[in-house]
């Protein structure tokens, strides 16, 4: 089995039919530069050299990829990286030599003493906005919306204010990748409320981070509504000291993270010391596809406070929660889970330090399902109504989990003329960036031993999006190949020829077919399918078997490969 390995954030979009032409069974020159100096021009050279037989139009692909610098500005800039000074030119870096990086925001000091209304906002870092504020009102529609990189951050936001009321409608609806830090907000305000409605819905890799959020507020009451809905694989969100010692403050999270893909959540310190607090979470994680969810010490201290969980994690597939000295030596508290866990595939949930040390306590569940853990919790006031011990499984390719798109694995038979089938969409959603020359990449770190160098190249501060995008990078680097696979990460587009044209002996079969439109029989697009012939070494809870209704090595599975994935293939 062979893989290939590019480091890219992938969204599988509605399924589109089309309608397979033709195929055939495939197996590149470059023009040179007129400038032989430059990084393009030597990838020109290189590959002229070292590929040997050409198919017409293979190559222009790769070229693409291609670093776009100038002769002197690849110079220029391996000398700053040979020097360790490419973070303090890291903006011109980056859009010179088209890399994904986020924009370095200064800080706003805008005031705006009265009421605003901002009807398109992006890509801005508000320090003191409405700070010991009486009485304001502020509202925020499309603000960074249709983004690419995004990246917002709020500090002191409404902090010591009375009676200030914040309306965030349509916040990051549709973006990319995107960050955002809310620090400090509302903390010892009083009374007056935050309303947060279709956040970072439809969001690609989307982080929020919630630091200090109503910390010592007092009567004030946050909302949030279709948070991260459809949301895709991102590092998620995260609360801390939220609603920490405050008193009588009511929240309200509805249909969160809803029908969302790969999304972490973490809520540590919420509610802790508060009085008379009142949070309530609907719709919380359901229809998601393999959730993760981390309360820790929540409720923590707190003294007659209530908490609801309604339909958490309904109809969820799989996924891993935890809750860490929950209500722990708390007073009076009443929590209830109503229809926890009711998963279409049953996941892990964990429970350590649960009631314990609490007084006058009320804990009940309600439609609790299997693989749960409880530790050291309290032995009394903590009630089951129902313990489920079975979820909605799936097997045998008959009722397949709705996270397998249709389409999106097949058997090779399928790759004919004339057939119709489902094609997911292939669209790389990531920015458009290109490979640096080996100039460069050769002098700039990239192991977890020297993590923090390449952050600080990066500007990649802890726990942002950055971080865990170059974590994930170079962990998937160095894990160990796994069973008939080759593997190694490559920085150039010369260390990927180099590795390519070593590795081809893949059991594997590589079709191009022509797709089209199955009413007009016009052509849509042209694509690359991959068969893989020995499947033995897979995992029989892989998608593919799911879908297709087999097991390891008793079938061939083919795929589309996506936008920006390399195919390579010996010639034939």
């Amino acid at each position: 089995m062979f893989k290939h390995f590019v480091f890219l954030l992938l969204f599988l979009s509605p399924l589109l039919h089309v309608f397979i032409a033709g195929e055939r069974l495939t197996s590149g020159g470059f023009s040179p530069e007129s400038n032989p100096f430059t990084p393009k021009a030597s990838l020109v050279r290189y590959w002229n050299k070292e590929i040997l037989s050409q198919t017409p139009g293979s190559s222009e692909f790769l070229l693409s990829k291609a670093s776009p610098l100038t002769a002197v500005a690849s110079a220029a800039f391996a000398k700053l990286a040979s020097e360790n000074s490419l973070p303090n030119r890291l903006p011109d870096f980056c859009s010179a030599a088209n890399l994904f990086c986020f924009p370095d925001l200064g800080p706003s000091l805008e005031r705006h003493s009265k009421n605003v209304k901002f009807s398109v906002y992006d890509q801005r870092n508000f320090t003191n906005y409405g700070t010991v504020r009486t009485g304001g009102a502020d509202s925020f529609k499309k603000y960074s919306q249709d983004g690419n990189v995004v990246t917002d951050s709020f500090r002191r936001y409404s902090r010591d204010g009375a009676g200030d009321d914040e309306k965030f409608k349509g916040y990051n609806g549709n973006s990319n990748v995107v960050e955002e830090n809310f620090n400090s907000y509302g903390k010892a305000a009083t009374g007056g409320s935050g309303d947060f409605r279709s956040y970072q819905t439809g969001v690609n890799n989307p982080r929020s981070r919630f630091t200090a959020y109503s910390d010592g507020g007092n009567g004030r009451s946050q909302s949030f509504k279709t948070y991260t809905h459809e949301a895709n694989a991102g590092p998620g969100q995260s609360f801390t000291s939220y609603g920490k010692n405050g008193n009588g403050a009511p929240n309200e999270f509805s249909s969160y993270g809803v029908s969302s893909n790969v999304i972490r959540s973490d809520f540590s310190n919420y509610g802790e010391n508060g009085n008379a607090a009142n949070d309530t979470f609907k719709g919380y994680g359901g229809d998601g596809n393999v959730p993760q969810n981390n309360f820790k010490s929540y409720g923590a201290s707190g003294n007659a406070g209530v908490d609801t969980f309604s339909s958490y994690r309904d109809k969820a597939n799989v996924g891993d929660d935890s809750f860490s000295s929950y209500s722990k030596n708390s007073n009076s508290e009443k929590v209830s889970f109503v229809n926890y866990g009711k998963s279409f595939n049953p996941g892990s949930e964990s429970f350590k330090g649960y009631g314990k040390g609490a007084e006058g306590n009320k804990i009940d569940f309600k439609t609790y399902t299997q693989n749960s853990t409880f530790k050291d919790y309290a032995k009394t006031g903590v009630e089951f109504a129902k313990y489920n011990q079975s979820g909605l499984r799936v097997g045998g390719g008959k009722a397949v989990n709705k996270w397998v798109e249709p389409g999106k694995f097949f058997r090779e038979s399928m790759l004919k003329e004339g057939t119709l089938i489902l094609m997911p969409d292939i669209k790389d959603r990531m920015p458009k960036r290109s490979f640096l020359p080996r100039s460069i990449i050769s002098k700039l770190p990239f192991s977890t031993s020297k993590i923090a160098e390449i952050k600080r190249v990066f500007h990649a501060s802890d726990n942002s999006t950055m971080e865990g995008i170059i974590s994930e990078a170079i962990t998937e680097c160095e894990r160990s190949p796994t069973i008939g696979e080759t593997k190694r990460c490559v920085g150039s587009a010369e260390d990927m020829i180099d590795f390519a044209t070593s590795v081809l002996v893949p059991k594997v079969r590589v079709y191009e077919s022509d797709l089209l439109d199955p009413k007009s029989k016009v052509k849509i697009n042209h694509s690359i399918a991959i068969c893989h012939m020995d499947t033995s070494a897979w995992g029989a809870s892989h998608g593919a078997f799911v879908s297709l209704g087999s097991r390891p090595g008793r079938i061939e599975v083919c795929h589309w490969i996506f936008e920006n994935d390399m195919n390579w293939a010996i010639a034939d």
